[in-house]
Protein backbone atom coordinates (compact mmCIF):
# COMPACT_ATOMS: atom_id res chain seq x y z
CA UNK A 1 0.00 0.00 0.00
CA UNK A 2 1.33 3.41 -0.99
CA UNK A 3 0.89 6.23 1.52
CA UNK A 4 1.11 9.95 1.03
CA UNK A 5 2.53 11.72 4.06
CA UNK A 6 -0.38 14.16 4.14
CA UNK A 7 -3.32 12.11 2.91
CA UNK A 8 -2.66 8.43 3.67
CA UNK A 9 -3.55 5.81 1.02
CA UNK A 10 -4.06 7.10 -2.51
CA UNK A 11 -7.64 8.01 -3.30
CA UNK A 12 -9.15 6.81 -6.58
CA UNK A 13 -11.59 8.88 -8.63
CA UNK A 14 -13.60 8.47 -11.83
CA UNK A 15 -12.99 11.25 -14.33
CA UNK A 16 -14.22 9.80 -17.63
CA UNK A 17 -17.11 7.62 -18.76
CA UNK A 18 -17.66 5.71 -22.00
CA UNK A 19 -21.00 4.05 -22.69
CA UNK A 20 -22.20 2.01 -25.64
CA UNK A 21 -25.81 1.07 -24.87
CA UNK A 22 -29.16 0.34 -26.45
CA UNK A 23 -30.50 3.64 -25.02
CA UNK A 24 -27.70 5.86 -26.29
CA UNK A 25 -24.06 6.15 -27.31
CA UNK A 26 -21.78 8.27 -25.17
CA UNK A 27 -22.21 9.71 -21.71
CA UNK A 28 -24.66 12.47 -22.65
CA UNK A 29 -27.09 10.16 -24.44
CA UNK A 30 -26.75 7.50 -21.73
CA UNK A 31 -27.51 10.08 -19.02
CA UNK A 32 -30.54 11.31 -20.94
CA UNK A 33 -31.79 7.75 -21.33
CA UNK A 34 -31.38 7.01 -17.62
CA UNK A 35 -33.18 10.17 -16.57
CA UNK A 36 -36.09 9.72 -18.97
CA UNK A 37 -36.48 5.99 -18.36
CA UNK A 38 -35.86 5.13 -21.99
CA UNK A 39 -36.33 1.53 -23.12
CA UNK A 40 -33.86 -0.19 -25.41
CA UNK A 41 -36.15 -3.15 -26.14
CA UNK A 42 -36.68 -4.24 -29.75
CA UNK A 43 -36.85 -7.48 -31.74
CA UNK A 44 -33.47 -9.20 -32.01
CA UNK A 45 -31.78 -8.93 -35.41
CA UNK A 46 -28.31 -10.33 -34.56
CA UNK A 47 -29.34 -13.87 -35.53
CA UNK A 48 -32.26 -15.78 -37.03
CA UNK A 49 -34.90 -16.08 -34.31
CA UNK A 50 -37.11 -18.53 -36.20
CA UNK A 51 -38.40 -21.19 -33.82
CA UNK A 52 -38.33 -19.05 -30.69
CA UNK A 53 -41.75 -18.15 -29.31
CA UNK A 54 -40.42 -14.70 -28.41
CA UNK A 55 -37.15 -12.94 -29.15
CA UNK A 56 -36.96 -9.39 -27.87
CA UNK A 57 -33.66 -7.97 -26.72
CA UNK A 58 -31.72 -4.76 -26.19
CA UNK A 59 -29.40 -4.46 -29.17
CA UNK A 60 -27.20 -1.49 -30.01
CA UNK A 61 -28.53 -0.55 -33.45
CA UNK A 62 -26.96 2.84 -34.21
CA UNK A 63 -23.30 1.98 -33.66
CA UNK A 64 -20.77 2.74 -36.40
CA UNK A 65 -17.34 1.42 -35.32
CA UNK A 66 -15.55 3.62 -37.85
CA UNK A 67 -16.78 6.69 -35.97
CA UNK A 68 -14.86 5.67 -32.85
CA UNK A 69 -12.07 3.34 -33.94
CA UNK A 70 -9.31 5.03 -35.93
CA UNK A 71 -5.91 3.36 -35.41
CA UNK A 72 -7.14 -0.25 -35.56
CA UNK A 73 -9.04 -1.76 -38.48
CA UNK A 74 -12.51 -2.45 -37.00
CA UNK A 75 -12.74 -5.55 -39.21
CA UNK A 76 -9.95 -7.09 -37.13
CA UNK A 77 -12.13 -6.88 -34.03
CA UNK A 78 -15.23 -8.77 -33.04
CA UNK A 79 -18.33 -6.80 -32.10
CA UNK A 80 -17.68 -6.93 -28.34
CA UNK A 81 -14.13 -5.68 -28.89
CA UNK A 82 -15.44 -2.89 -31.08
CA UNK A 83 -17.74 -1.88 -28.22
CA UNK A 84 -14.93 -1.93 -25.64
CA UNK A 85 -12.53 0.04 -27.83
CA UNK A 86 -15.17 2.64 -28.68
CA UNK A 87 -16.20 3.03 -25.02
CA UNK A 88 -12.56 3.45 -23.97
CA UNK A 89 -12.02 6.23 -26.52
CA UNK A 90 -15.24 7.87 -25.30
CA UNK A 91 -14.00 7.70 -21.70
CA UNK A 92 -10.64 9.27 -22.53
CA UNK A 93 -12.30 12.09 -24.48
CA UNK A 94 -14.91 12.60 -21.74
CA UNK A 95 -12.12 12.88 -19.16
CA UNK A 96 -10.33 15.52 -21.19
CA UNK A 97 -7.20 13.39 -20.96
CA UNK A 98 -4.54 14.29 -23.52
CA UNK A 99 -3.56 11.09 -25.30
CA UNK A 100 0.13 11.95 -25.39
CA UNK A 101 0.03 12.52 -21.63
CA UNK A 102 -1.85 9.23 -21.19
CA UNK A 103 0.79 7.34 -23.18
CA UNK A 104 3.55 8.58 -20.90
CA UNK A 105 1.89 7.20 -17.78
CA UNK A 106 1.88 3.65 -16.42
CA UNK A 107 -1.64 2.37 -17.02
CA UNK A 108 -3.95 -0.59 -16.57
CA UNK A 109 -6.61 -1.68 -19.06
CA UNK A 110 -9.01 -4.19 -17.50
CA UNK A 111 -12.16 -5.38 -19.28
CA UNK A 112 -14.70 -7.89 -17.96
CA UNK A 113 -16.82 -10.14 -20.17
CA UNK A 114 -19.16 -13.10 -20.21
CA UNK A 115 -19.03 -14.19 -23.85
CA UNK A 116 -16.02 -12.32 -25.29
CA UNK A 117 -16.41 -12.89 -29.05
CA UNK A 118 -18.77 -15.88 -28.84
CA UNK A 119 -21.14 -14.06 -31.18
CA UNK A 120 -18.77 -15.17 -33.95
CA UNK A 121 -19.79 -18.78 -33.26
CA UNK A 122 -23.20 -17.95 -34.71
CA UNK A 123 -21.68 -17.48 -38.16
CA UNK A 124 -20.12 -20.95 -38.08
CA UNK A 125 -23.33 -22.94 -37.58
CA UNK A 126 -23.67 -25.35 -40.48
CA UNK A 127 -20.34 -24.37 -42.09
CA UNK A 128 -18.43 -27.25 -43.67
CA UNK A 129 -14.65 -26.88 -43.19
CA UNK A 130 -13.48 -28.94 -46.16
CA UNK A 131 -9.93 -27.60 -46.42
CA UNK A 132 -8.66 -28.72 -43.04
CA UNK A 133 -8.02 -26.85 -39.75
CA UNK A 134 -5.30 -24.67 -41.27
CA UNK A 135 -8.01 -23.02 -43.37
CA UNK A 136 -10.21 -22.00 -40.47
CA UNK A 137 -12.03 -18.77 -41.33
CA UNK A 138 -10.73 -15.60 -39.63
CA UNK A 139 -13.88 -15.42 -37.54
CA UNK A 140 -12.98 -18.75 -35.87
CA UNK A 141 -9.51 -17.55 -35.01
CA UNK A 142 -10.87 -14.26 -33.67
CA UNK A 143 -13.49 -15.95 -31.52
CA UNK A 144 -10.88 -17.41 -29.21
CA UNK A 145 -9.09 -14.14 -28.64
CA UNK A 146 -10.99 -12.75 -25.68
CA UNK A 147 -7.92 -10.69 -24.88
CA UNK A 148 -8.76 -8.37 -27.75
CA UNK A 149 -11.37 -6.70 -25.57
CA UNK A 150 -8.48 -5.14 -23.66
CA UNK A 151 -5.59 -5.37 -26.14
CA UNK A 152 -7.72 -3.64 -28.74
CA UNK A 153 -7.92 -0.64 -26.43
CA UNK A 154 -4.14 -0.67 -25.99
CA UNK A 155 -3.61 -0.71 -29.76
CA UNK A 156 -6.24 1.94 -30.49
CA UNK A 157 -4.84 4.38 -27.93
CA UNK A 158 -1.19 3.57 -28.65
CA UNK A 159 -0.37 2.71 -25.04
CA UNK A 160 3.04 1.23 -24.24
CA UNK A 161 3.59 1.24 -20.46
CA UNK A 162 0.47 -0.81 -19.79
CA UNK A 163 -0.91 -4.06 -18.42
CA UNK A 164 -3.95 -5.43 -20.28
CA UNK A 165 -6.37 -7.81 -18.56
CA UNK A 166 -9.57 -9.50 -19.69
CA UNK A 167 -11.60 -10.83 -16.76
CA UNK A 168 -14.12 -13.62 -17.52
CA UNK A 169 -16.21 -13.69 -14.33
CA UNK A 170 -19.46 -13.60 -16.28
CA UNK A 171 -22.12 -11.12 -15.24
CA UNK A 172 -20.06 -9.72 -12.34
CA UNK A 173 -16.99 -9.16 -14.53
CA UNK A 174 -17.43 -5.40 -14.95
CA UNK A 175 -17.24 -4.79 -11.21
CA UNK A 176 -14.30 -7.20 -10.96
CA UNK A 177 -12.45 -5.17 -13.59
CA UNK A 178 -13.19 -1.88 -11.84
CA UNK A 179 -11.97 -3.38 -8.58
CA UNK A 180 -8.70 -4.39 -10.24
CA UNK A 181 -8.20 -0.80 -11.41
CA UNK A 182 -8.98 0.55 -7.96
CA UNK A 183 -6.36 -1.71 -6.41
CA UNK A 184 -3.70 -0.87 -9.00
CA UNK A 185 -4.14 2.89 -8.58
CA UNK A 186 -4.53 2.83 -4.81
CA UNK A 187 -1.37 0.75 -4.39
CA UNK A 188 0.64 3.01 -6.70
CA UNK A 189 1.21 0.49 -9.49
CA UNK A 190 -0.38 2.81 -12.07
CA UNK A 191 -1.62 6.39 -12.26
CA UNK A 192 -4.55 5.77 -14.58
CA UNK A 193 -6.79 2.86 -15.56
CA UNK A 194 -9.46 2.12 -18.15
CA UNK A 195 -11.79 -0.46 -16.64
CA UNK A 196 -15.23 -1.88 -17.33
CA UNK A 197 -16.93 -4.57 -19.37
CA UNK A 198 -18.22 -5.45 -22.82
CA UNK A 199 -20.38 -8.08 -24.51
CA UNK A 200 -22.42 -8.53 -27.68
CA UNK A 201 -25.75 -10.26 -28.16
CA UNK A 202 -25.20 -13.81 -29.38
CA UNK A 203 -27.39 -16.79 -30.18
CA UNK A 204 -25.54 -19.08 -27.76
CA UNK A 205 -26.32 -16.99 -24.68
CA UNK A 206 -29.87 -16.14 -25.74
CA UNK A 207 -30.61 -19.82 -26.38
CA UNK A 208 -29.11 -20.86 -23.04
CA UNK A 209 -31.29 -18.47 -21.07
CA UNK A 210 -34.29 -19.37 -23.25
CA UNK A 211 -33.83 -23.06 -22.47
CA UNK A 212 -33.68 -22.17 -18.77
CA UNK A 213 -37.08 -20.50 -19.16
CA UNK A 214 -35.75 -17.12 -18.09
CA UNK A 215 -36.24 -14.98 -21.24
CA UNK A 216 -39.10 -12.48 -20.84
CA UNK A 217 -41.57 -12.43 -23.73
CA UNK A 218 -41.76 -8.64 -23.99
CA UNK A 219 -40.03 -6.48 -21.37
CA UNK A 220 -37.85 -6.87 -18.27
CA UNK A 221 -39.68 -6.06 -15.00
CA UNK A 222 -37.28 -6.32 -12.04
CA UNK A 223 -38.98 -6.69 -8.64
CA UNK A 224 -42.45 -6.68 -10.21
CA UNK A 225 -44.84 -9.40 -9.07
CA UNK A 226 -45.54 -10.31 -12.71
CA UNK A 227 -41.90 -10.37 -13.86
CA UNK A 228 -41.09 -13.07 -16.38
CA UNK A 229 -37.34 -12.96 -16.81
CA UNK A 230 -34.43 -11.23 -18.47
CA UNK A 231 -33.86 -9.70 -21.88
CA UNK A 232 -30.38 -10.18 -23.30
CA UNK A 233 -28.61 -6.95 -24.16
CA UNK A 234 -25.22 -5.75 -25.29
CA UNK A 235 -22.80 -2.85 -25.12
CA UNK A 236 -19.83 -1.64 -23.13
CA UNK A 237 -19.12 0.57 -20.16
CA UNK A 238 -15.56 1.82 -19.60
CA UNK A 239 -14.52 4.08 -16.71
CA UNK A 240 -11.38 6.19 -16.74
CA UNK A 241 -10.05 6.08 -13.20
CA UNK A 242 -7.03 7.88 -11.82
CA UNK A 243 -5.45 8.88 -8.56
CA UNK A 244 -6.89 11.98 -6.96
CA UNK A 245 -3.48 13.64 -7.23
CA UNK A 246 -3.44 13.02 -10.97
CA UNK A 247 -6.97 14.38 -11.42
CA UNK A 248 -6.25 17.48 -9.35
CA UNK A 249 -2.97 18.17 -11.16
CA UNK A 250 -4.71 18.42 -14.50
CA UNK A 251 -7.87 20.12 -13.20
CA UNK A 252 -10.12 17.22 -14.16
CA UNK A 253 -13.84 17.03 -13.48
CA UNK A 254 -14.54 14.24 -10.98
CA UNK A 255 -17.71 12.18 -11.30
CA UNK A 256 -17.26 10.09 -8.18
CA UNK A 257 -14.75 8.53 -5.84
CA UNK A 258 -14.29 4.76 -5.67
CA UNK A 259 -14.54 4.00 -1.96
CA UNK A 260 -14.07 0.24 -2.08
CA UNK A 261 -15.51 -3.08 -3.16
CA UNK A 262 -16.15 -6.65 -2.05
CA UNK A 263 -15.78 -9.98 -3.85
CA UNK A 264 -16.66 -13.55 -3.01
CA UNK A 265 -17.45 -16.81 -4.79
CA UNK A 266 -19.54 -19.40 -2.99
CA UNK A 267 -19.78 -21.98 -5.84
CA UNK A 268 -23.09 -22.96 -4.21
CA UNK A 269 -24.98 -23.60 -7.45
CA UNK A 270 -24.24 -23.30 -11.18
CA UNK A 271 -26.95 -20.69 -11.78
CA UNK A 272 -28.91 -19.92 -8.59
CA UNK A 273 -27.68 -17.09 -6.32
CA UNK A 274 -27.14 -17.70 -2.60
CA UNK A 275 -28.65 -15.13 -0.23
CA UNK A 276 -26.17 -15.53 2.64
CA UNK A 277 -23.21 -15.32 0.31
CA UNK A 278 -24.44 -12.13 -1.33
CA UNK A 279 -25.13 -10.60 2.10
CA UNK A 280 -21.55 -11.40 3.13
CA UNK A 281 -20.22 -9.80 -0.06
CA UNK A 282 -22.11 -6.58 0.71
CA UNK A 283 -20.70 -6.58 4.24
CA UNK A 284 -17.17 -7.05 2.88
CA UNK A 285 -17.69 -4.12 0.49
CA UNK A 286 -18.94 -1.88 3.31
CA UNK A 287 -15.93 -2.70 5.47
CA UNK A 288 -13.53 -2.18 2.60
CA UNK A 289 -15.10 1.18 1.77
CA UNK A 290 -15.34 2.31 5.39
CA UNK A 291 -19.11 2.83 5.27
CA UNK A 292 -22.11 1.50 7.18
CA UNK A 293 -25.39 0.25 5.69
CA UNK A 294 -27.17 3.42 6.80
CA UNK A 295 -24.71 5.49 4.72
CA UNK A 296 -25.92 3.98 1.43
CA UNK A 297 -28.36 6.30 -0.39
CA UNK A 298 -29.44 3.85 -3.07
CA UNK A 299 -28.54 0.43 -4.44
CA UNK A 300 -28.13 -0.36 -8.10
CA UNK A 301 -29.22 -3.98 -7.92
CA UNK A 302 -28.24 -6.84 -10.18
CA UNK A 303 -32.01 -6.98 -10.65
CA UNK A 304 -32.35 -9.35 -13.60
CA UNK A 305 -36.13 -9.72 -13.46
CA UNK A 306 -36.07 -13.49 -12.90
CA UNK A 307 -38.15 -15.04 -10.13
CA UNK A 308 -35.13 -16.43 -8.26
CA UNK A 309 -32.68 -13.55 -8.56
CA UNK A 310 -34.92 -10.73 -7.42
CA UNK A 311 -36.28 -12.49 -4.32
CA UNK A 312 -32.82 -13.73 -3.31
CA UNK A 313 -31.16 -10.36 -3.86
CA UNK A 314 -33.92 -8.53 -2.00
CA UNK A 315 -33.59 -11.00 0.88
CA UNK A 316 -29.83 -10.41 1.07
CA UNK A 317 -30.37 -6.65 1.09
CA UNK A 318 -32.87 -6.91 3.95
CA UNK A 319 -30.40 -9.17 5.75
CA UNK A 320 -27.76 -6.40 5.69
CA UNK A 321 -29.94 -3.27 5.89
CA UNK A 322 -32.39 -2.62 8.72
CA UNK A 323 -34.16 -0.15 6.42
CA UNK A 324 -33.20 -0.86 2.80
CA UNK A 325 -32.56 2.25 0.70
CA UNK A 326 -34.18 2.71 -2.73
CA UNK A 327 -33.09 -0.22 -4.89
CA UNK A 328 -33.28 0.01 -8.68
CA UNK A 329 -32.33 -1.98 -11.78
CA UNK A 330 -31.24 -0.33 -15.01
CA UNK A 331 -31.65 -3.73 -16.70
CA UNK A 332 -35.29 -2.71 -17.04
CA UNK A 333 -34.00 -0.19 -19.61
CA UNK A 334 -30.92 -1.75 -21.24
CA UNK A 335 -31.52 -5.45 -20.63
CA UNK A 336 -28.85 -7.77 -19.28
CA UNK A 337 -25.64 -6.84 -21.11
CA UNK A 338 -23.73 -9.66 -19.40
CA UNK A 339 -20.09 -8.64 -18.76
CA UNK A 340 -20.96 -5.02 -19.48
CA UNK A 341 -23.88 -4.98 -17.03
CA UNK A 342 -22.20 -3.95 -13.78
CA UNK A 343 -19.79 -1.63 -15.59
CA UNK A 344 -22.69 0.28 -17.15
CA UNK A 345 -24.45 0.26 -13.79
CA UNK A 346 -21.29 1.73 -12.22
CA UNK A 347 -21.30 4.48 -14.85
CA UNK A 348 -24.97 5.10 -14.05
CA UNK A 349 -24.13 5.34 -10.33
CA UNK A 350 -21.36 7.85 -11.03
CA UNK A 351 -23.73 9.97 -13.11
CA UNK A 352 -26.41 9.73 -10.41
CA UNK A 353 -23.97 11.03 -7.79
CA UNK A 354 -22.91 13.92 -10.00
CA UNK A 355 -26.36 14.87 -11.28
CA UNK A 356 -28.35 14.22 -8.09
CA UNK A 357 -30.96 11.66 -9.15
CA UNK A 358 -31.87 7.99 -8.82
CA UNK A 359 -32.57 6.23 -12.15
CA UNK A 360 -35.95 4.50 -12.33
CA UNK A 361 -36.91 0.86 -12.66
CA UNK A 362 -39.22 1.02 -15.67
CA UNK A 363 -41.97 -1.38 -16.81
CA UNK A 364 -43.12 -1.52 -13.20
CA UNK A 365 -46.74 -2.19 -12.28
CA UNK A 366 -46.85 -3.74 -8.79
CA UNK A 367 -43.97 -4.60 -6.47
CA UNK A 368 -43.65 -8.25 -5.53
CA UNK A 369 -44.32 -8.39 -1.76
CA UNK A 370 -41.58 -11.05 -1.50
CA UNK A 371 -39.13 -8.38 -2.66
CA UNK A 372 -40.64 -5.49 -0.70
CA UNK A 373 -38.23 -2.82 -1.94
CA UNK A 374 -38.66 0.76 -3.12
CA UNK A 375 -37.55 0.27 -6.73
CA UNK A 376 -38.19 3.91 -7.81
CA UNK A 377 -40.88 2.83 -10.25
CA UNK A 378 -40.99 4.30 -13.78
CA UNK A 379 -39.76 7.83 -13.06
CA UNK A 380 -36.36 9.10 -11.95
CA UNK A 381 -36.20 10.67 -8.49
CA UNK A 382 -34.27 13.88 -7.84
CA UNK A 383 -32.28 13.76 -4.61
CA UNK A 384 -28.85 14.52 -3.21
CA UNK A 385 -26.67 11.43 -3.04
CA UNK A 386 -23.48 10.79 -1.11
CA UNK A 387 -22.79 7.04 -1.22
CA UNK A 388 -24.18 4.44 -3.62
CA UNK A 389 -23.82 0.69 -3.97
CA UNK A 390 -23.67 -1.38 -7.15
CA UNK A 391 -24.43 -5.12 -6.89
CA UNK A 392 -23.30 -7.71 -9.43
CA UNK A 393 -24.08 -11.44 -9.30
CA UNK A 394 -22.87 -14.14 -11.68
CA UNK A 395 -23.25 -17.83 -12.35
CA UNK A 396 -21.31 -20.16 -10.04
CA UNK A 397 -21.76 -17.73 -7.15
CA UNK A 398 -19.40 -14.95 -8.29
CA UNK A 399 -20.47 -11.80 -6.44
CA UNK A 400 -18.97 -8.31 -6.72
CA UNK A 401 -20.23 -5.23 -4.89
CA UNK A 402 -18.82 -1.76 -5.62
CA UNK A 403 -19.19 1.33 -3.43
CA UNK A 404 -18.93 4.82 -4.94
CA UNK A 405 -19.09 8.15 -3.14
CA UNK A 406 -19.63 11.78 -4.06
CA UNK A 407 -16.22 13.38 -4.27
CA UNK A 408 -15.32 15.63 -1.35
CA UNK A 409 -12.05 17.51 -1.03
CA UNK A 410 -11.44 16.25 2.49
CA UNK A 411 -12.06 12.64 3.46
Amino acid sequence: MVYDSDHGPRRVVITGLGAVTSIGLGVTAFLDGLRSGRSGVKPITAFDTTGFAHANGCEVTDFDPAEWIHRVDPAELGRASQFSVAAARMAVEDAGMDLEEFRRRPALVSVGTTDAESRDLDTLVGVQLEDGPEKLPPVMARRAQAGRLSSGIVRELGLTDVEALTIPTACAAGNYAIGSGYDAIREGDVDVALCGGADAVCRKTFTGFYRLGTIAPEVCQPFDKDRKGILTGEGAGILLMESLESAQARGARIYAEVLGYGLNCDAHHPVAPDQDSLARCMEVAHRNAGVKPEDIDFISAHGTGTRANDVTEAGAIRQVFDAPPPTISIKSMIGHSMGAASALASAACALALTEGFIPPTINHRETDPECGLDCVPNEARATELNVVQNNALAFAGNNAVLILGRYREAE
